[in-house]
């Protein structure tokens, strides 16, 4: 499976366990306050902050603590400043990996992020050293129990989408970035609020693995996710069903 869906797989799993739960929050909820904090805080007219909304729902965070997170950062409660980073670098097997981050420290996110790429035989690069392998993409997600995959095509298309990918776990809607809003707002007319809506990177062309080298691109992966700075991961592998399955036996 390619990188772009078989990321969001993994990430899937590691998300339904009790243990990443409040780690997963808290990653929410910065997205929630920096969101509120750049815009308006109320999410029809501020699309950052609706994604954000329609996410932290996505992992079953309780409305109260999204609401405190809205505020905080509306009311100018959280003094802290995050800054956006984009660090790229390779991974195991020469795939590329782009890696978003809030940070409070870009010093200390630096660090910590070359430190996962080091330890699992990776390498950190230049902005710029691997982003030329991905298309940036509007990603929307829906569950698959919203519509039937020839209905979700059809009003994706419509909407101004370029590709839907459907399968049992829902339908993957890509748009050009700059229609993202208004691809979501027309599907959301229509289905409702969106699973996910947000900018994202889709691999060019994927890198087959080894079960060595695809074991080893896991766990830096699940690093790079551990980290409570980094919000979002891409990378253009393509680790066979039958290696992924004995990976996640």
């Amino acid at each position: 499976m390619a990188g772009h869906s078989q990321f969001k797989n993994i990430m899937h799993r590691k998300g339904a366990q009790d243990a990443k739960r409040a780690k997963i929050f808290a990653k929410h909820i910065r997205e929630l306050t920096v969101a509120a904090k750049t815009g308006l805080p109320d999410p029809a007219m501020n699309p950052r902050l609706r994604s954000a909304i329609a996410a932290a729902k996505g992992v079953n965070m309780p409305k109260d603590n999204i609401e405190r997170a809205i505020k905080r950062g509306a009311g100018g409660e959280d003094g802290t400043n995050f800054d956006e980073i984009r660090y790229e670098g390779y991974g195991p097997g020469g795939v590329a990996v782009i890696v978003e981050a809030l940070t409070d420290n870009r010093n200390r996110t630096a660090s910590e992020v070359r430190s996962a790429f080091t330890k699992f035989g990776g390498s950190l690069g230049e902005t710029g050293s691997v982003n030329f392998m991905f298309d940036r993409i509007g990603l929307i997600a829906y569950g698959a129990d919203v519509a039937s995959t020839d209905d979700m095509f059809e009003a994706a298309l419509e909407a101004g989408a370029q590709d839907v990918e459907s399968s049992d776990s829902g339908h993957e809607i890509t748009c050009d970035p700059d229609d993202l809003n208004t691809v979501r707002d027309s599907l959301e007319e229509k289905y409702g609020t969106a699973e996910a809506a947000r900018l994202d990177w889709k691999p060019q062309n994927t890198i087959p693995m080894d079960e060595g080298s695809a074991e080893t691109l896991i766990k830096l992966l699940d690093a790079l996710e551990d980290n409570d700075d980094v919000q979002r991961v891409a990378s253009n592998f393509d680790i066979p069903e039958e290696i992924m399955e004995k990976l996640s036996a």
